[in-house]
C-alpha cells in the first residue's frame, strides 16, 4: 500500500478498528476514511453504495460487526446474524463494484465447530456443529469468508480474512455485565483493591453511582467486595488472549505484504484464480488465517496474574456453580507464522498495559 493510498476502516470506534486505524497512523498512512454509525449505516445498501461511488477506496479493512457477549448474542439471535451478513454484503460487494485493490475482513474464531481439535486449524472450519448460543454471529461470519473466497474465484478481486482469537486492549468494553473475562476480571479485582485500602470515592467514580453504599451493593451482585472476588467456575478452562494492537499490527502486515494468493496452496497465480480453479477442479477452501498467539492459558492462572499486576491482597474465589464453557479454544497460527509474522507482547506485559490504559483513560 502506499503511503498516500485511500483507506478506509471500517468500525474505527470498536477495540479492533481502533487499533488498526492507530497502527496505520504510526505507519504514515495519512489518506485513511472513516464514517461512525451516524454518518454511515452500513446495513443500508443504498447509502454504502453511495459513499463508494463518492469516496472510491482503494483498499478497505472491514472492522465493523454487530459484537456482544453470550447472553447478547443468543437473546438477539436475529439482530446478530442480520445485521452483521448486511454490513458484510454491502462493504464487500461494493468494494468488487467499485474496483477495491485488497480488502480485509475479520471475524472471529467463533467460526470453529465447539468441539474442534486443539488447536483449531483453518482446515477445521464447517467440519461439525457450532456452539449454540453464538451460532448466529459464527454463521454470518464464515458467510462473510465464504463471499470473499467466492468473490475473488469468480471475479478474481483480492480479498483476505483473517479470524482473531480472543482480543483485549485499549478500548475494550468494561461493563461488568457485558464484557468478556479479561476486562471484567481487571475491573473486579482493581475496585476490590480500591474497597481494601478505603478509597471510596474512587470506587463511587468508576462506578457513576451517588454514594459508596450503592457501589458496594451493585458490586455485590458480581461477587465484589473489599475482601475477595468470585469469578464463574472452576478456572481450569484455557483462553488464548492476543493484544489488540499486535492484532492490527498482523492485519496491516496482511495488507501490505500478502494477496489472496498466498492463502492457499492451490492458488500460484492471482491472474489465473478464475480459469485454473474451475479449469482443473480444483476445491479452494479454508483461504482465511487464524490470528492469535498459539499459546493459552488458564482462567485461574490468568486471575492471579491480573491480581498480582493490580496488587490485591483478598482471595479470588471460584464458584463452580456457575458454568465452565468450552475447557479449551486454542488457535492453531503456523500458517500466519509462515506468511511472516509472529506476536509480540506476551499476556503479562499485555495485562500491565491495558490496566495503566484503565486507570489513566
Amino acid at each position: 500500500m502506499n503511503k498516500n493510498a485511500k483507506i478506509y476502516v471500517a468500525g474505527h470506534r470498536g477495540l479492533v478498528g481502533s487499533a488498526i486505524l492507530k497502527n496505520l497512523q504510526l505507519k504514515g498512512y495519512s489518506n485513511i476514511v472513516t464514517r461512525t454509525h451516524k454518518e454511515l449505516d452500513l446495513t443500508n445498501q443504498v447509502d454504502v453504495a453511495s459513499f463508494f461511488k463518492e469516496e472510491e477506496p482503494e483498499y478497505v479493512f472491514l472492522a465493523a460487526a454487530k459484537v456482544g457477549g453470550i447472553v447478547a448474542n443468543n437473546v438477539y439471535r436475529a439482530d446478530f446474524i442480520y445485521e452483521n451478513m448486511m454490513i458484510q454484503n454491502n462493504v464487500i460487494h461494493q468494494s468488487y463494484i467499485h474496483n477495491v485493490k485488497k480488502l480485509l475482513f475479520l471475524g472471529s474464531t467463533c467460526i470453529y465447530p465447539k468441539y474442534a481439535p486443539q488447536p483449531m486449524k483453518e482446515e477445521y472450519l464447517l467440519t461439525d456443529t457450532l456452539e449454540y448460543t453464538n451460532e448466529p454471529y459464527a454463521i454470518a461470519k464464515i458467510a462473510g469468508i465464504k463471499m470473499c473466497e467466492s468473490y475473488n474465484l469468480q471475479y478474481g478481486t483480492n480479498f483476505i480474512s483473517v479470524m482473531p482469537t480472543n482480543l483485549y486492549g485499549p478500548n475494550d468494553n468494561f461493563d461488568l455485565e457485558k464484557s468478556h473475562v479479561l476486562p471484567a476480571l481487571i475491573r473486579k479485582i482493581h475496585l476490590a483493591k480500591l474497597l481494601s485500602e478505603s478509597k471510596y470515592d474512587e470506587v463511587v467514580k468508576d462506578l457513576g453511582v451517588s454514594t459508596i453504599e450503592d457501589a458496594k451493593a451493585y458490586l455485590s451482585k458480581f461477587g465484589v467486595s473489599e475482601n475477595s472476588v468470585e469469578i464463574w467456575g472452576s478456572g481450569n478452562p484455557k483462553r488464548e488472549f492476543l493484544w489488540s494492537e499486535d492484532m492490527a499490527d498482523a492485519c496491516v502486515f496482511l495488507m501490505e505484504n500478502r494477496d489472496f494468493k498466498d492463502c492457499h496452496p492451490s492458488l500460484t497465480c492471482h491472474s489465473e484464480l478464475v480459469s485454473e480453479s474451475f479449469s482443473i477442479g480444483a476445491e479452494i477452501r479454508n483461504t482465511h488465517i487464524n490470528i492469535g498467539t498459539g499459546t493459552d492459558v488458564s482462567i485461574k492462572e490468568l486471575a492471579e496474574t491480573i491480581k498480582d499486576i493490580i496488587g490485591f491482597k483478598g482471595n479470588l474465589v471460584f464458584n463452580t456453580d456457575k458454568p465452565d464453557g468450552t475447557m479449551r479454544k486454542l488457535t492453531d497460527v503456523s500458517k500466519l507464522n509462515n506468511l511472516g509474522w509472529k506476536h509480540k507482547i506476551e499476556l503479562k506485559e499485555g495485562v500491565e498495559k491495558m490496566y495503566s490504559w484503565y486507570v489513566n483513560r
